[in-house]
């Protein structure tokens, strides 16, 4: 009896360390899948971060200068950059004055005024070939001073602003610092001279336009434009 009861104490104690051992693996591999899982949660914040903390891949897009069409015509007021490359002593940046002239060395006066700017850098590079031998000329228009707009009447600051790019009668109004009290909100008009000299008056109702309504009547200005409001 004691041998057998020895005999099965034995056997039950195998039994119990088998056991044990056995929990002990389960619970180092559910440790470990718990760790591992941790490090790929770990990595996905921080991938996650990274990303947000980058909100667009591509650089920011760098600040305009004022660029204008081809096309454009040079008026008064306006600020020209003329370079001439390798002659610092030239190159400069010029108002154009009231008498639609501008000022260089070695060429003096000339017209700017009513010109484009290819047409402006071809006429300089023409009069420098009397002094330099193939000189490269460019024209900018650093400030197009001379697109202005008038707005008159029950506004705040009325008078006379330079004329940005896509420029409407809501943008004029706000530009002017709104409305006064006792303004005619529904009877504003714009004043406008056509390339053939003659003149239009185009209506414009505010009350209309803020609401939704006949949206045409906020209408792009032009230069020399006048915006009346009563």
């Amino acid at each position: 009896m004691s041998n057998r009861f020895r005999k099965g104490t034995t056997v039950s104690g195998h039994t119990k360390g088998a056991n044990m051992r056995s929990h002990m693996k389960l619970a180092h591999l559910v440790l470990a899948v718990l760790i591992a899982a941790g490090i790929n949660a770990a990595g996905s914040d921080q991938a996650k971060s990274k990303v947000s903390d980058q909100p667009n891949s591509q650089p920011p897009a760098p600040v305009e200068a004022e660029v204008q069409p081809d096309g454009y015509v040079i008026g008064e007021d306006d600020v020209l950059a003329v370079n001439v490359w390798k002659e610092p002593e030239i190159s400069r940046s010029v108002p154009v004055r009231p008498d639609g002239k501008i000022s260089l060395p070695l060429i003096g006066d000339l017209r700017a005024s009513g010109r484009t700017p290819v047409q402006l850098q071809d006429d300089i590079k023409r009069q420098l070939l009397n002094y330099l031998s193939d000189p490269e000329v460019s024209v900018i228009v650093q400030e197009a001073k001379s697109q202005k707009f008038n707005i008159l009447g029950e506004v705040e600051r009325p008078g006379s602003y330079v004329l940005s790019r896509s420029m409407t009668v809501l943008d004029a109004i706000a530009v002017a610092g709104g409305f006064r009290d006792f303004a005619k909100t529904s009877k504003v008009y714009v004043l406008r001279v056509n390339a053939d000299g003659s003149r239009a008056c185009i209506p414009f109702n505010y009350k209309e336009v803020i609401r939704g309504r006949k949206l045409s009547q906020n209408v792009e200005l032009e230069t020399h434009d006048t915006v009346v409001v009563p």
